[in-house]
């Protein structure tokens, strides 16, 4: 289970990866322009909604507690909101980039292409791999704490493969002169996002869709756990879905007498029939302890 605290650790993570690429992203937009390059516009375009998704993944870590009574419920359900945002905004990218690309050929066959810096592409886009490369490694750092993090490191790397052809693309220019080149990098990765944002839209829906059927509330569960003999208190109750099965997880803090004379197995026993019988919940993490113990 991930608790709050490990949410707060990602945020960090995230938010610094956030301010590499942002600034990664204007220095693109820049270079972009005088260096003529639809390819890293086009890549530029493709950091853009990574940054978006990185923000919205920050929103939703940050207000999560409040979509939901359950912090994990309002988690998952800001995420697949966002993410669904961010498959539209793909969308929106990459068939901006392909028009243009199009447009661009049309006038490179009548003669009328505008040459392209292909010195200022390659160093823009070996600058790329060293801010990515250090977003990569700040997200790397915290990929097994976080599944959201994790994706988004997923993200990075990619990014990171795209500034070497983007980089081999300038290359290439350079040697042969064919500026058609930088188009068609261009409309490649613009295909790419294309594909990846299309894959995140029904990702999300399906995501939302198998979220209809609402997750028990995390007070009942506290109360109903609660009212087993020899349980003293009950907290840090969390409920995730997992492959459409709910999964609880809880402390369960019993009184004294109970562990002195064996009973917690019992406890244990009597609490997962409870959360079978009442929420039709068969998976659970449970730590058990006694009340004042010290381990």
């Amino acid at each position: 289970m991930t608790d709050i605290t490990t949410h707060q650790a990602s945020r960090r993570r995230l938010l610094i990866a956030l301010s590499i690429t942002c600034t990664f992203m204007v220095i693109q937009v820049i270079g972009a322009y005088y260096a003529n390059s639809l390819a890293v516009l086009a890549d530029a375009g493709h950091l853009f909604v990574h940054n978006s998704s990185l923000f919205i993944a920050l929103i939703a870590s940050s207000l999560a507690i409040y979509l939901a009574k359950n912090f994990n419920e309002g988690y998952q359900k800001a995420e697949l909101i966002g993410g669904l945002i961010n498959g539209c905004l793909y969308l929106a990218i990459s068939l901006i980039i392909l028009h243009e690309g199009g447009e661009r050929i049309l006038h490179h066959h009548e003669g009328q292409g505008a040459p392209v810096n292909s010195y200022l592409m390659s160093v823009i886009a070996a600058t790329g791999f060293l801010f990515h490369g250090a977003a990569a490694w700040v997200l790397y750092k915290g990929r097994k704490a976080s599944i959201n993090v994790y994706a988004v490191f997923l993200h990075s790397f990619f990014d990171l493969i795209s500034t070497v052809s983007t980089f081999i693309a300038g290359v290439l220019i350079y040697l042969t002169g064919w500026t058609i080149i930088d188009i068609l990098s261009s409309m490649l990765i613009a295909s790419f996002v294309m594909f990846t944002g299309v894959k995140v839209i029904v990702s999300c829906i399906k995501g939302l869709l198998a979220s209809k059927a609402k997750m028990p509330d995390v007070v009942d569960i506290e109360n109903s756990i609660a009212q087993v003999e020899h349980v003293e208190n009950v907290h840090n109750v969390t409920v995730v879905r997992r492959e459409e099965k709910l999964v609880v997880g809880a402390h369960v803090v019993l009184k004294q007498h109970c562990t002195k004379e064996k009973h917690d197995e019992a406890c244990r026993l009597k609490v997962e029939q409870i959360l079978a019988k009442q929420f039709n919940i068969i998976e659970s993490v449970l730590q058990i302890e006694s009340n004042g113990c010290q381990h």
